[in-house]
């Protein structure tokens, strides 16, 4: 007789508390569709089949990161089934055709005075990753992730801050123009653990990028930051959810996007929930969005709920609008160039954003690349 082994499906209420599967499965998780919450803002027939959970690989990313003192990278074939589950069928799908997982480790009580740079290349393959970026007790780091060339690519992050542990992570979507590229980064902190997660999409045909904070003990602090700049036709998505699930624990987030040219689309959507328990939380999220030109569309949708009264604070602000004539006809009448004046201003409104990074190198890196946007856009 086979034996027949029973696999449990955890099931978890979010911010609205409808069940949600986590799973490691793609099978235990319905095919997606526009009707769906989650996907309401997709483009699912540019997906590439990849919501099916089941599109094999045709080729893997390379992958390459500098050696610096403190810490250890590795790729190990054996997957972990003790894993949390993910809450989709795309990253379970990923998860499911991968045959090795890449593991970056900052070393306890390593301040590392390098950025660890990881660079992940495509050329054009459909591909699947997954990268675990582990902070062990009281170490700190700034880590780079680098997404370039093109691909069909679906690769999760899970970061996990020891206890007293610090880091900057970096993600960089600057992919080709075809390339479709769809992400979970979950991060778990410890108790008095902080992250700083910055995304930056400048790239690709379709990003669609899934930030989440679990707090596993009080103390923790979270900054997301994110920058993206959408041209024609491409679609660029980040949503995110912060769950408040312990005592004490802090999260800012700020979201800024560009968008120029027709039927480009840009999409935010921020859910922070604050559970019963989780007494003495300050959170704020703010989501800016501008304009240059007609024929886009920016969705921005910020969502707060709170089970406690006993935090220190709460609040949420969305904005969108068009181009600041004013200040353009100021730097105009100043003399300066009309497409000079629109990058001046481009520029000023992602200053706020690159200035959070805290590392001048990433930062001159960042704002060379949002030139390198303007110029394509002609601004």
């Amino acid at each position: 007789m086979t034996e027949v082994k029973e696999r449990e499906v955890a099931i978890v209420p979010p911010k609205d508390h409808t069940p949600v599967v986590r799973s490691l499965d793609p099978s235990d998780f319905p095919t997606p569709t526009s009707r769906d919450e989650e996907f309401r803002f997709t483009p699912m027939s540019r997906l590439h089949n990849l919501h099916q959970g089941n599109v094999v690989a045709t080729g893997s990313m390379a992958i390459a990161v500098n050696k610096v003192a403190g810490s250890r990278f590795e790729i190990a074939g054996a997957k972990s089934t003790d894993r949390i589950g993910f809450t989709d069928k795309i990253a379970a799908g990923a998860w499911s055709q991968l045959e090795a997982v890449s593991t970056l480790t900052i070393e306890a009580n390593q301040n590392l005075s390098e950025s660890v740079v990881v660079s992940i290349v495509g050329s054009g393959a459909v591909a699947f990753g997954q990268l675990d970026i582990n902070v062990e007790k009281f170490a700190s780091a700034v880590v780079i992730v680098d997404h370039i060339g093109a691909a069909t690519y679906a690769g999760n992050i899970d970061i996990n801050v020891a206890d007293g542990g610090a880091v900057t992570v970096v993600s960089l979507q600057d992919w080709d123009a075809s390339a479709l590229h769809l992400a979970q980064h979950r991060i778990t902190l410890g108790k008095d653990a902080s992250i700083k997660h910055v995304s930056v999409t400048l790239g690709g045909d379709v990003v669609r990028i899934l930030p989440s904070v679990h707090y596993a003990a009080p103390g923790g602090q979270a900054e997301l930051i994110g920058l993206y700049f959408a041209g024609a036709g491409q679609h660029t998505e980040h949503r995110l959810f912060v769950d408040h699930s312990e005592a004490n624990c802090r999260s800012n987030v700020v979201y800024k996007g560009a968008l120029d040219g027709e039927d480009a689309h840009t999409v935010w959507v921020g859910d922070v929930l604050i559970r019963a328990n989780a007494i003495g939380t300050d959170t704020y999220e703010i989501n800016r969005n501008l304009v240059l030109s007609g024929g886009g569309r920016a969705d921005s949708v910020p969502n707060l709920e709170i089970e406690t009264g006993e935090i220190v604070g709460a609040g949420h602000a969305s904005t969108t609008g068009r181009f600041d004539d004013e200040q353009l006809f100021y730097l105009m009448s100043r003399g300066i160039p009309m497409a000079d004046a629109r990058r001046l201003v481009i520029r000023g409104f992602f200053t706020e954003i690159i200035n959070k990074i805290g590392n001048e190198v990433i930062e001159e890196r960042l704002m060379s690349r949002i030139d390198g946007q303007l110029a394509k856009v002609g601004a």
